[in-house]
């Protein structure tokens, strides 16, 4: 009988042993997800940083997502870098955009649009007044600024100008051709003599004419091309679709948000609205009208 009630003992004993609870460690904090995204060249790589800023700023705070910016030195290379960087979107030209999608498969979200009711710009060609310069047939010989072969103003333009007038190669037509990497130094080569011609768009060249009368007075424009859309946010195809959902709600709500209104404020505009794929076909008649095919189309400027 002792035996029998110790024997029971020693098994409730062990019983309670394995029934303990189990210590486990801490839960440790999500991990903030971070998204990278692109900008282009398009003016002074501080001011474009200064002017987007606040914008991700809002949609990190909107989409509960933390957003870091990166400038990219030249527009081909938001193509370029778009894998090798982990790129997770870019706010894209209405070119790098064409070649994007056609190259990596990014997808469009929203866009801006002005004050005046806009949302596309288009490209200008340019000249001295004093050049003497007022069609193709004076620019033979003559020196021209580009801006990058990733632009529709500042390259697209002017090859589909030259080919208008059945100059198949510029390079041999000019004296001279260079590309100056954004709009608003190709602007000021041209207003300060160091080329005789140049292309670039026209919200840029509207803005330094605003703070700089010389433009007015000094500079005269030969040609413009279609109205293409204003640079806009596009992300990555495989993005988390609820993430990108986030971005394009608070992208498109933000005009009807106090926060959302003084931020679109300072960046110069009045409210973002909805942007798909087919808004850019006038860039890709445009580019088939100069002879690209945008899958094997060579960006790189030479």
């Amino acid at each position: 009988m002792w035996r029998a009630v110790t024997a029971a003992c020693i098994l409730l004993t062990l019983a309670a042993g394995c029934n303990k609870p189990e210590v486990t460690a801490p839960k440790k904090p999500a991990q903030e997800t971070t998204l990278l995204i692109g900008l282009i060249p398009e003016q002074n790589i501080f001011d474009q940083v200064e002017r987007y800023r606040p914008l991700t700023g809002y949609l990190s705070k909107k989409a509960g997502v933390k957003i870091k910016l990166t400038v990219l030195s030249r527009y081909g290379n938001i193509i370029d870098n778009f894998v090798s960087l982990g790129l997770d979107g870019a706010f894209f030209g209405s070119f790098t955009y064409t070649l994007a999608h056609a190259k990596l498969g990014v997808e469009v979200v929203a866009r801006p649009e002005k004050n005046d009711g806009t949302s596309t710009y288009h490209g200008l060609i340019f000249v001295r007044k004093d050049s003497g310069i007022r069609n193709m047939k004076d620019m033979e010989g003559k020196r021209f600024v580009f801006v990058d072969k990733a632009t529709t103003a500042g390259y697209l333009l002017p090859l589909r100008y030259f080919g208008k007038y059945g100059i198949t190669n510029y390079k041999t037509y000019l004296k001279e051709s260079y590309f100056a990497g954004t709009h608003e130094d190709a602007i000021h080569d041209v207003l300060n003599g160091k080329a005789d011609m140049g292309a670039a768009k026209n919200t840029i060249y509207n803005m330094l004419a605003k703070t700089d009368g010389r433009l007015a007075k000094e500079l005269v424009v030969l040609e413009k091309s279609p109205e293409v859309p204003e640079n806009a946010l596009a992300v990555r195809k495989d993005l988390d679709w609820s993430l990108r959902k986030k971005l394009k709600e608070a992208l498109l709500g933000m005009h009807n948000d106090p926060e959302g209104r003084d931020v679109l404020i300072g960046f110069g505009a009045r409210r973002f609205i909805e942007t798909v794929d087919r808004d850019y076909m006038p860039v890709v008649k445009y580019a088939k009208e100069a002879g690209l095919d945008l899958k094997t189309y060579d960006y790189v400027n030479e």
